[in-house]
């Protein structure tokens, strides 16, 4: 900060944050309000003016709120969707100053200090940014002041302006809750009738330390400029895209992979800077027409690798139509993992490399969530001890089964006719008449029973490996609680 320039700060608060951002793309007449499900009941998360003079407020249920406004309109609350939008009007703010940070879940802050004479003055700065956030439908409070604290205080309780180097006249007469301190600590400062930040500033000081500890002092001294408080901006995260305007409409297949290979040499090289890989990746084509056609290609693997690459997007992008030719391109890494440089052997890592290049390639005809490979779960019953999941998405291992053999082909179980706690000498299954060789068990499993499993509500389960005079090995259990055998699966 140069010498003689005063520190200056802006607090912008979005309090209806969510609702102006549904409501920004169609305009609703009325009350309207969103909802959000907490601990099992549908409470008001965010609502419009007209939904306010109607006397309903954030955290009230939303089955009271219908009965006392019949005509209210809602939605389901996004709050993910709110941050990225809060996100992005961060990114608009630096418009005004380099230094803007998130504050809160619906405010940010900005340090104009040395940046307000670009627009005018300070004056002419709020009316500039008031003006692009009203016609964005944005209801916003703004408080400038020298403090970050002072800023938001003004914000949130008393929407203006404090002179620079007057922040305890401007803030004397604002409530405690305005030094961003929680409810029980506010409670108890208005017991002890310190309700306004002039009497507290006015309060010795030795008392509220031992009874409210350092914070409470630390958030006073913060507002009135006494102590610092940094606005560290947001790194503005990685984007990896590239384009390309070309001087003459194309329209051959080959033109258009020369330019998706051009595309891909600029592109990879920003992933190997950043020592990542792109899963996912979309290729914009821009027509003469402005109507755009996309090609997505989802990889089994993080890559890199341009040529590599080219050849797994020939295949869509031969199917698009060019019309009347192609004026730009445009190729994305919408998704991207960490790909460090690794020392690969012959005996493992190609063996995986060309698993996935090989689940690419049939995933750009099929898709990859249809490629699907069994994995082993943390469970001793046999029905719940493998899951199936995308294979794109998952690394091969490897299934123990202990000292206890587990058959390769399982079914749901199939009933048999016999009886008696040991295997049948001779039984029918599948239409086959089986003699049994040799029987090796029981091996008792007991249900989980913290699981509600219909298929083993009958007790526990004691298991035998069979082997019949006519080949096969089979794989029988008994269940002594509700007697029967059952065939549940058989050994290669």
């Amino acid at each position: 900060m140069c010498a003689g320039v005063s520190r200056r700060v802006i607090s912008l608060w979005f309090p209806r944050l969510a609702s102006d951002r549904v409501l920004r793309h169609g305009a609703i007449t009325g009350p309207f309000a969103l909802t959000l499900t907490e601990q099992n009941v549908n409470r008001i998360y965010c609502l419009n003016t007209s939904a306010e003079r109607q006397g309903l407020h954030r955290g009230m249920a939303f089955s009271d709120a219908r009965a006392f406004c019949p005509d209210l309109q809602s939605r389901p609350a996004q709050p993910e969707m709110d941050q990225q939008f809060l996100a992005g009007l961060r990114r608009w703010a630096t418009r005004y100053s380099p230094w803007v940070g998130i504050e809160g879940d619906d405010g940010l802050v900005l340090d104009i200090t040395g940046a307000a004479h670009l627009f005018g003055g300070e004056t002419m700065m709020l009316t500039d940014l008031r003006q692009r956030l009203d016609g964005m439908g944005l209801n916003v409070q703004i408080g400038l002041g020298d403090t970050r604290g002072a800023a938001w205080a003004l914000a949130h309780f008393a929407e203006g302006v404090a002179p620079a180097g007057e922040m305890l006249a401007s803030l004397g007469p604002l409530p405690v809750a305005a030094l961003r301190l929680d409810a029980d600590t506010v409670t108890a400062l208005k017991r002890m009738g310190l309700r306004s930040i002039g009497q507290l500033a006015k309060a010795p000081r030795a008392p509220l330390a031992r009874r409210f500890g350092s914070g409470l002092l630390m958030r006073l001294d913060q507002a009135l400029g006494q102590q610092p408080e940094q606005i560290s901006p947001q790194q503005e995260p990685p984007h990896y895209g590239v384009q390309l305007n070309l001087p003459e409409p194309i329209g051959l297949e080959a033109d258009v992979m020369a330019g998706t290979a051009r595309l891909l040499e600029r592109l990879c090289r920003k992933l190997e800077d950043r020592q990542t890989g792109a899963r996912m990746l979309k290729l914009t084509l821009r027509r003469v027409d402005q109507q755009a056609r996309n090609v997505e290609l989802r990889l089994a693997r993080p890559m890199r690798d341009p040529a590599l690459i080219l050849s797994l997007f020939a295949r869509n992008i031969g199917k698009v139509d060019a019309g009347f030719g192609i004026d730009h391109m445009r190729l994305e890494a919408t998704q991207v993992e960490p790909l460090r440089p690794e020392q690969v052997s012959h005996s493992h890592s190609d063996r995986e490399v060309g698993l996935d290049d090989l689940i690419t390639r049939i995933g750009t005809r099929v898709g990859l969530e249809n490629i699907q490979r069994f994995l082993p779960a943390d469970s001793h019953i046999p029905e719940r001890s493998f899951m199936i999941v995308p294979a794109a998405s998952s690394r091969a291992e490897s299934f123990s089964a202990g000292s206890r053999p587990r058959p390769l082909i399982m079914f749901p179980p199939e009933p048999i006719s016999a009886s008696g706690p040991r295997p049948p000498q001779q039984f029918r299954w599948r239409r086959m008449r089986l003699t049994t060789l040799s029987a090796t068990g029981p091996e008792r499993i007991a249900p989980e029973w913290w699981l509600d499993d219909e298929n083993w509500q009958r007790g526990f389960r004691d298991y035998w490996c069979v082997q019949t005079e006519q080949g096969r090995r089979l794989w029988l259990f008994h269940t002594p609680q509700n007697p029967g055998w059952f065939v549940q699966g058989e050994f290669a």
